[in-house]
């Protein structure tokens, strides 16, 4: 009788330990990786970023230097003309993550309609570092864009990204959501800048950042 009740002791002791195996069909886990950031920094020639092609180079680098390596990284950002593009064309179809695992968006409808994770607290570098918004001294909330509220292209893009003069400007949003203006909330599509000068972008609240996305390729 003892070595009966030992056995079943134990089936019933490996039954209960056997690991949970994932079913058949089944959903994977959400990748939470970081797929969201601000630049930490910014070329340092003001809004010329050496056109797109040079601004996705300086997100994947940032990225590779943070740790985060085998994803398409592309910056936030529109260009008009011929062979334009819609910054929102650009990103993938999200969900997007910051460096700490934080959800910033779930697919491109709440990245530009209803966002509300956009924020001082939430749209960290590629470090999960907070960048300066108002109330910080220097403020530099605000964010090269070259793009309208819903992601399309506005007309100011400092020549496509090429130019550090101050003959042209560029469309600039306020990361943390504040700041003068009927748009100040607006992430993406706030104001223009003075110029697109390092100087100039400096002079406006901001230092030549912008946003990277993943793009899930």
């Amino acid at each position: 009788m003892k070595m009966k009740k030992l056995a079943f002791a134990g089936a019933l002791l490996a039954c209960c330990t056997a690991p949970v195996m994932a079913q058949p069909g089944g959903q994977a886990e959400q990748d939470t990786s970081m797929s969201f950031f601000i630049t930490s920094r910014g070329p340092g020639d003001g809004a010329n970023l050496g056109g797109l092609a040079g601004a996705d180079a300086h997100c994947a680098a940032l990225a590779e230097a943070a740790g985060t390596t085998g994803k398409t990284w592309r910056a936030y950002l529109s260009t008009t003309g011929p062979d334009g593009v819609y910054a929102r064309d650009r990103i993938g179809s999200g969900p997007w993550y910051n460096a700490n695992g934080e959800l910033v968006a779930r697919g491109l409808v709440d990245l530009h309609y209803s966002n509300t994770n956009l924020n001082k607290q939430r749209s960290v570098t590629e470090t999960g570092d907070t960048v300066n918004g108002v109330g910080d001294t220097p403020n530099m909330h605000d964010i090269l864009t070259g793009t309208n509220v819903d992601g399309t292209a506005s007309d100011m893009t400092c020549n496509n990204w090429t130019s550090n003069t101050d003959a042209s400007r560029a469309m600039v949003g306020h990361f943390d959501r504040v700041g003068g203006g009927p748009l100040a909330e607006s992430w993406n599509a706030t104001h223009l800048s003075r110029g697109c000068s390092q100087e100039q972008l400096q002079a406006s609240g901001g230092n030549g950042f912008f946003y990277c996305f993943a793009t899930g390729e």
